[in-house]
């Protein structure tokens, strides 16, 4: 830790106090010089626990599937294209909540702020898997985890945006990755559980339903992190509460400058053309659809409905996908704990390269890398090949995720942010949807081999959408990306 220096400088926390009001952009240029102490670094974690919470019941899906069919609720195959008793069903249940909480809802985080919005959505899917988990029939297991899609959908949204907006641009990158390292050590904790209770009954209760509620203790957690996060300086800037915003920001500012052990450095003056934002106080569906946005919005909404083929496809398939490569259902468990140890890793390596690289750049090469790795996975049965390529297909598939999670909360401007986020975001998980139709369906008419091949053609779409039309972000100011 740096040691204090005496200067005649007046300290940047002291100054900030004894100025006027500073406008939006002022509030934005103090956020972004400030240096990445532990304070900044604490509220990325806060969020990421969040984020921990999330993924577990994001992707428990595939962990908990085999049991789901053990105890008779659900059938391995699907009868007929969207039948509804099979795994296809449970698994776009959850992708239909996720679409309608993102696509319908994600304007919440931008009318009442970020801190709300992040609080309550993760109550009402934590509260929804409670219920969920005492189901017994096709159709209440399948209401309800819709029901916690609803509540997982706002709340990716709203993790995104804020935490694009509280950390300084220079390390945006990094915090993004490090969100999803910790929401991605969920994966490995999700699969050993599972493999601890799925095939068995502990207490009577089917396992599955013990890998669910176990998961619902997020909720323990949820007003802890919520008294220690702030909302958003940009979000109460844009919304006309400069006053609140200025308060935020001074209280960062003075806690940063006692861990930085001298005083900060001036913030650097925004250019005119990026003082205000494009878009009115209080944004509307209209405004992505204006120039840059509408370019932006399309090409994302494109990425996000082509990426989910191949990330959902493995990642919510992977111990179906292995039973198929002649792995019994109880080695699958174990295979897939394996390899979901590899779930936080591609996050964490983002902690050493996110900002040293364009976001657009990884973005294409691991979704490159993923078509490659999926097809290798289908020539093979050797176990141990079959765990490397899976480890390498989960890496490669989550360097992406935090990539472009980090991209896409980058390219609008903080009164429309959440929502058009939401709107692009949405359109993976109405993929998804049909995604876990179409799957069961080529698996079952076309092997392993035919899923990756599908798979391989989705990604193509993915990276040319991105690759020949999405801005460079790295380094560069929300405020000035939004214009």
């Amino acid at each position: 830790m740096p040691t204090t220096v005496p200067s005649p400088r007046v300290p940047a926390a002291a100054a900030a106090a004894s100025d006027p009001i500073p406008d939006a952009g002022t509030i934005s240029a103090r956020l972004d010089r400030l240096p990445a102490t532990r304070t900044v670094w604490r509220l990325v974690v806060l969020l990421s626990l969040g984020m921990f919470f999330e993924i577990y019941d994001l992707l428990y899906s595939a962990y908990v599937a085999p049991g789901l069919v053990k105890s008779g609720i659900l059938t391995l195959s699907t009868p007929g294209l969207f039948g509804t008793t099979g795994v296809a069903s449970f698994i776009a249940a959850l992708f239909a909540g996720l679409f309608l909480g993102t696509i319908a809802c994600g304007f919440l985080a931008d009318r009442f702020g970020r801190r709300a919005i992040f609080t309550y959505s993760l109550l009402w899917y934590t509260v929804a898997n409670v219920v969920m988990a005492f189901q017994e029939t096709a159709w209440g297991l399948n209401f309800w985890r819709f029901l916690v899609g609803l509540g997982l959908g706002v709340e990716m949204v709203t993790i995104g945006t804020y935490v694009s907006e509280l950390v300084p641009k220079q390390i945006r990158g990094r915090a993004f990755a490090c969100n999803q390292a910790i929401g991605f050590a969920a994966v490995p904790v999700v699969a050993f559980l599972s493999y601890l209770f799925v095939p068995h009954a502990p207490l009577g209760l089917d396992g599955w339903r013990w890998v669910v509620l176990i998961g619902a203790h997020g909720a323990l957690f949820v007003w802890w992190i919520r008294r220690e996060l702030p909302e958003s300086p940009r979000w109460l800037a844009q919304h006309g509460r400069l006053q609140e915003a200025d308060r935020v920001v001074r209280a960062l500012e003075a806690k940063v400058e006692a861990e930085y052990g001298r005083p900060l450095p001036p913030p650097v003056p925004a250019a005119p053309l990026v003082q205000a934002e494009a878009v009115p106080a209080r944004g509307r569906f209209r405004d992505m659809w204006v120039a840059p946005y509408r370019s932006r919005t399309l090409m994302m909404a494109v990425f996000n409905m082509f990426q989910t083929v191949g990330y959902y496809g493995f990642a919510n398939w992977v111990p179906t996908l292995l039973v198929k490569q002649g792995i019994t259902v109880t080695t699958s468990l174990l295979y897939s704990s394996i390899i979901a140890l590899a779930a936080p890793l591609g996050p964490l390596l983002g902690l050493a390269i996110a900002d040293r690289f364009e976001r657009k750049t990884v973005i294409v090469a691991m979704a490159g890398l993923t078509v490659v790795l999926g097809l290798l996975f289908s020539q093979t049965a050797v176990p141990l090949l079959l765990i490397v390529l899976s480890v390498g297909f989960t890496l490669s598939n989550n360097i992406m995720s935090y990539s472009f999670h980090g991209y896409q909360a980058e390219l609008f401007p903080t009164t429309i942010r959440a929502r058009a986020v939401g709107f692009v975001y949405a359109w993976s998980r109405f993929s998804a949807i049909f995604t876990a139709f179409m799957i069961a369906a080529v698996l079952q008419r076309f092997g392993t081999t035919g899923v990756f091949v599908f798979v391989a053609a989705a990604m193509a779409v993915a990276m040319a959408a991105v690759g020949f039309f999405g801005p460079r972000t790295k380094g560069i100011a929300l405020e000035a990306i939004a214009q």
